[in-house]
Formats: C-alpha cells, sequence, structure tokens
C-alpha cells in the first residue's frame, strides 16, 4: 500500500467537497478520478501531493514514496538551458557515474577486491537507476511533446508559457515517481503525443493518479474509477466504460431498493395510523413506529447528470456545394501547407494532425482573419457559416451573461434570450454573472449559445470540447449529432471524432489529405499501412525454383535465424527507446508478428520437403 486516505473530509466555506471518503493507491496502480467541474477533484490530487490538508480524517503513506505532481514541478532557474533543467532529474545517477569513475582511477593503480566489490555493486545500481539509457529517455520523452532535439539547448525564459508546462511535464515524466499525479494531462496534445502518452502511462512501472476528460485515454490506460459526487467517494473497478455501465446499474438497483423500501413505509404508516388509538393494538402500533424509527433508511439515487440540452438547427439549408478550396495556401510568414478540399452538404469533416501545422490556420483563414497566401476559397450558394474559436471563447469581459447575449442579439425579447441561455444551464441569478467570474467550461457554453442562435448552415469549429466536463462533451455530441447542417471541425477528442465525423482530413508534414472514412476506419487504413511498410522492410521471398535436397538445410537455417531475430525483437520490447514511443512500438510488434507468420510458413515447407525426402 503506497497511500490511504481514511475517513478524510474537507470543505470550502459552505460548500463539502469530501465526506468521510476512503481512497488507497496500490503498488502500480492506475486511477482515474471523475465527477463535474468543481466537484473537487485537483483538490483531491493536491491532497494526495501535500499541498492541501483534510480537515479531518488520516492520511498514511509508505516511507521512502516519492511523489509527483505537474503543479509542484518548478525550474530553479529560467535563464538555465532546457537540457541543464532535464538533467537536474538525474542527480543520484550523475554521482553514482562520479563514484563509478572515481574507483575505476583507483583500481587502475591497485586491485582490491573491496574496491572490486563496490564497483560491481555501483554498476548494478547505474543500471537499474538507468544510467546507460537516462539520455535516450531524455530526448524520446522531450520530442513526443512536440519540441526539436535542438530545443534542449536553448534557455527556459526563451519558451512560450504552454511550452513551459509541457517541459514541466517532461520533467516530472522523467523524474519517475512512486505515484505520478496527472491533471488533464492530454491538454493541448495532438492525437499523436496523446497515443503515445497513452502508451507510456499503460507502460509506466508504477502508480498513477489522473484527472481527466478525454473518455478515450481513460478507457485505455485505467484499472479503477473513483466517482467524486456530493462529497462522496465511489470506486468502480474497471475503465470508464465499466464504470459508466456499472454506476447505470447501481442506480437503477438503488431506485428499485428505494421504491421498495418507500412502499413498506406507506404500508407500516397505515397500520400505525389505524391501530396507535385503539387499546387493543396500540401496543402493536407502537411496535411499528420503533420498528421504523430502526430502520436503515435507503437514500433516493441522486442524479449529478445535469447537463446542457442544445438544439443547433440552420435557418436556411444552403447549397449543395458548401465550400471549394483550391490550392489554398495558409499561413502567416510562409506557407504551412497547400490545400484542395471541396466539402459538400451535411459533411462532418474531422481536421487532425499535430500541433503547429496548420489547423487552427485554415479555420482563421476561411473565417478570413488571416490572410490566405496564396490560392482561393469560394463558400456555395446561400452558405451562411458559423464559426466556434477555441480562443475567443475564453474571452473576458464586464458583461453580465445576459447584455452579452443580448447585445450580440439585440432584436430578440428577454424571454427568448434567457430560453436560450437555459438550455445551457444558466438559470435564475446565473445569468447576472460577469463573464470574468465564469469558468472554462462556463465560457464555452457562453459561445455555444450565441453560436446556436446564430443559426449558421455551415458549422466551422475549433477545438469545441476543450474545458467542457464528461457529460457536457456527451451534450455537445449529441445536440451536434441532429445537427442537419455541415460541419467542418478541428478536435483532439478521438471519441468525440469518432462519434461524430463522416469523414478525416489530415494536415500534417506540409501536406492536407482528405479520407472519405469514418474515424475508425481511418486508424484501421493507418494501422494496415503500419504493417505493409514493415512487411516491405523484412520480406524475404523464397527462391522459385527448389531442389528438394538441399532446400531442406536452407530452410532449418533460415528458421533458426529468423527465431532468433524474432527473439532480439522481443527483447527490444524492454527498450525505453521502444516502450516509450508509440509508433515504434507499433511496427515491432507488426514486425515481430509478420516474422512469426513467416516462421510458421517456412515450418510447412520444411514438413513438407522432409516428408517427400522420406518418401523418396
Amino acid at each position: 500500500m503506497h497511500f490511504q486516505i481514511h475517513k478524510g473530509s474537507k470543505s470550502f466555506g459552505d460548500k463539502d467537497l469530501m465526506q468521510q471518503i476512503q481512497f488507497e493507491i496500490k503498488h502500480d496502480e492506475k486511477i482515474a478520478i471523475v465527477g463535474r467541474n468543481g466537484c473537487g477533484k485537483t483538490t483531491l490530487l493536491k491532497i494526495i501531493a501535500g499541498v492541501e490538508t483534510l480537515d479531518s480524517g488520516d492520511i498514511q503513506q509508505a516511507s521512502n514514496t516519492t511523489i509527483g505532481y505537474l503543479s509542484q514541478t518548478t525550474f530553479q532557474d529560467v535563464e538555465h538551458t532546457v537540457r541543464e533543467e532535464l538533467e537536474s532529474v538525474f542527480t543520484k545517477i550523475h554521482q553514482c557515474a562520479k563514484e563509478l569513475e572515481a574507483i575505476s582511477q583507483q583500481l587502475e593503480k591497485h586491485c582490491d577486491d573491496d574496491l572490486l566489490e563496490r564497483y560491481a555493486q555501483l554498476q548494478h545500481t547505474y543500471e537499474e537507476m538507468g544510467g546507460y539509457t537516462y539520455e535516450a529517455d531524455m530526448l524520446t520523452i522531450f520530442t513526443k511533446f512536440q519540441f526539436g532535439k535542438e530545443d534542449l539547448d536553448r534557455k527556459i525564459a526563451t519558451f512560450s508559457g504552454g511550452q513551459k508546462t509541457r517541459i514541466a511535464f517532461v520533467k516530472l515524466l522523467l523524474s519517475k515517481p512512486d505515484i505520478l499525479l496527472l491533471d488533464e494531462p492530454t491538454n493541448h496534445l495532438d492525437i499523436e503525443t496523446i497515443s503515445w502518452l497513452e502508451g507510456y502511462i499503460k507502460r509506466y512501472p508504477k502508480a498513477v493518479i489522473l484527472v481527466s476528460h478525454d473518455r478515450m485515454f481513460i478507457d485505455a490506460v485505467v484499472h479503477s474509477v473513483y466517482e467524486l459526487s456530493y462529497g462522496k467517494l465511489m470506486k468502480y473497478t474497471g475503465n470508464y466504460s465499466a464504470y459508466v455501465e456499472k454506476k447505470k446499474q447501481d442506480q437503477k438497483l438503488q431506485q428499485s431498493a428505494f421504491a421498495r423500501q418507500q412502499k413498506e413505509i406507506e404500508r407500516m404508516e397505515a397500520l400505525i395510523e389505524k391501530f396507535r388509538y385503539k387499546k387493543s393494538k396500540a401496543s402493536f402500533a407502537q411496535s411499528k413506529i420503533k420498528y421504523l424509527e430502526r430502520m436503515d433508511k435507503i437514500e433516493a439515487p441522486k442524479s449529478n447528470d445535469k447537463t446542457f440540452h442544445a438544439r443547433f438547427v440552420p435557418r436556411i439549408q444552403g447549397g449543395e456545394r458548401v465550400l471549394e478550396i483550391d490550392h489554398l495556401q495558409i499561413g502567416y510568414d510562409t506557407p504551412l501547407c497547400e490545400v484542395n478540399l471541396q466539402v459538400m452538404r451535411s459533411q462532418r469533416i474531422a481536421i487532425i494532425g499535430p500541433n503547429g501545422k496548420g489547423k487552427s490556420t485554415l479555420m482563421k483563414t476561411l473565417m478570413k482573419q488571416v490572410p490566405a497566401l496564396g490560392g482561393s476559397f469560394l463558400y456555395g450558394h446561400q452558405i451562411e457559416p458559423g464559426y466556434f474559436d477555441q480562443e475567443f471563447a475564453q474571452f473576458e469581459s464586464r458583461n453580465t451573461v445576459l447584455e452579452e447575449v443580448w447585445n450580440a442579439y439585440p432584436d430578440l425579447t428577454r424571454t427568448q434570450i434567457r430560453t436560450s441561455l437555459g438550455c445551457f444551464l444558466f438559470q435564475g441569478d446565473d445569468v447576472l454573472k460577469t463573464i470574468n467570474c465564469l469558468s472554462g467550461g462556463e465560457k464555452v457554453c457562453l459561445a455555444l449559445v450565441k453560436l446556436m442562435l446564430q443559426q449558421p448552415n455551415f458549422l466551422l469549429m475549433d477545438e469545441p470540447t476543450n474545458h467542457l466536463d464528461l457529460l457536457g462533451k456527451e451534450a455537445l455530441e449529441q445536440a451536434l449529432s441532429t445537427y442537419e447542417g455541415t460541419m467542418l471541425f478541428v478536435s483532439h477528442d478521438r471519441y468525440f471524432i469518432s462519434k461524430l465525423a463522416t469523414a478525416i482530413f489530415v494536415v500534417d508534414g506540409g501536406k492536407a489529405t482528405y479520407y472519405p472514412l469514418t474515424y475508425d476506419e481511418y486508424k484501421m487504413k493507418e494501422k494496415e499501412e503500419v504493417i505493409k511498410t514493415t512487411q516491405d522492410k523484412v520480406k524475404k521471398p523464397l527462391e522459385k525454383r527448389i531442389n528438394y535436397k538441399k532446400e531442406v538445410g536452407k530452410l532449418e537455417k533460415k528458421i533458426e535465424e529468423r527465431e532468433k531475430e524474432v527473439e532480439a525483437w522481443k527483447e527490444l520490447r524492454f527498450d525505453p527507446a521502444y516502450y516509450e514511443d508509440y509508433k515504434k512500438m507499433q511496427e515491432l510488434d507488426a514486425m515481430i508478428d509478420y516474422a512469426q507468420e513467416e516462421i510458421q510458413k517456412l515450418m510447412e515447407l520444411w514438413e513438407e520437403y522432409s516428408s517427400y525426402l522420406v518418401d523418396f
């Protein structure tokens, strides 16, 4: 047991975030903490990290257990280079290397058994700490977070705030604490990096506790889910999908048990009322009263799944051809890529690709916020675009929620505005909140209110799920799934893409490629291409002309060689350069699978040829 909270409670003001909760972390567990925005998930992470304290309850932590939390990962000096900052994680490795070097120099002068034994022990320690692989680990993880090798020698001060956060994340992963705490680790990462991080966390040899709104990520990595709701913490075994299903079952069972008990209470109360004033039955009535007082009351199941219910309806249908993009060069000083695309009515096209390659720039160019560097684009007949900008959705203003929407749509009545706001849970006095007081998720909802009232027939959306909690994402998916217009959207949320996209547009490496496939079909095609490329690399065709007497020996030698290759490849699975690189591991697995299939075929040939020689 690494860590345990026993009967822990925590409040802020008059709000009870946690009441008598039980929580524990064992060895290499992968745990997700889920719940509505503001329920206390991040506070629980801070309590585990020691940043916050409980109001009451006990915390037990195994001795020498190290805990890593991103907000605690600081930079000693922003004038340090990235390399210097990351190397600080490996202080013990450097100390061990220095001691090894010192003993080595002593051994050159005179051989001593005690020194030799100490040297052997240090070598073993050095290897266990990753002394021979830490530089490769550092470079692999650093480049996976969208940095170049040359960035290692840049000063921390020269990076943007977001880049500094990613560098801090790299430093945290390299420190390899016994308990790794991650709060929204996939935020602002592209799909390729998320996939790599997913594989890294799955293989991480120690405990990981994460808060995330990325359903596919949680599904892939966790063994158990803790739900924080109404101050109570409930544990569910399994991944996110298992949690959702088990929760539904539990709520049904609780509702059924509650209904049965209420029916029994009503029957008892009727009997008490009937007999309590009759002398001959007074004792009977009193016994039933005591029975009710002693009864363990079952609570009605509380539902914390209230979310917005919106409907996006185009004002007019618009033409069949929605958008024609012809050799459009996008970028700022120099072109990031050239785009050719034809968008037809009712299509839902997801734009994916690594960060910084032009996805958001394309959207801004289509909305004429960024001038094109070349080429052209043309909207179709009666096409009315509506734009969701991930950056503008987080704007600051002293306007109230009501004023903000009314200023945008002055012709609507107060009732119409309030009804629209109510669809997104801005009810009662919530409409009088100022924009500056809203959470990130509430600002997204406000932007969606304005977009819904615009009634466009072509939605261009840049990361619309950012800042939404799990239920908010599901609500947006539901709202957009019934939308009869056309959609072009940028997203890194794989679950969201798989639910909505009818086609995929990949922007990467200066190219923009259209695939008339759903996301699942696209991923399958991508996997098949990796396997085919791997097969082409390792394929060694058999000779067409066969001499049975000579070929048996050749086959035996080839089978032995291929088996040795497979064993060597299997060993590479334990090499950090592979298990910490999603694509390289994928290619390695494909190579092993293909080679094993080839060995099987070679064995079949060997059996056939051997049988023939015996008969001959």
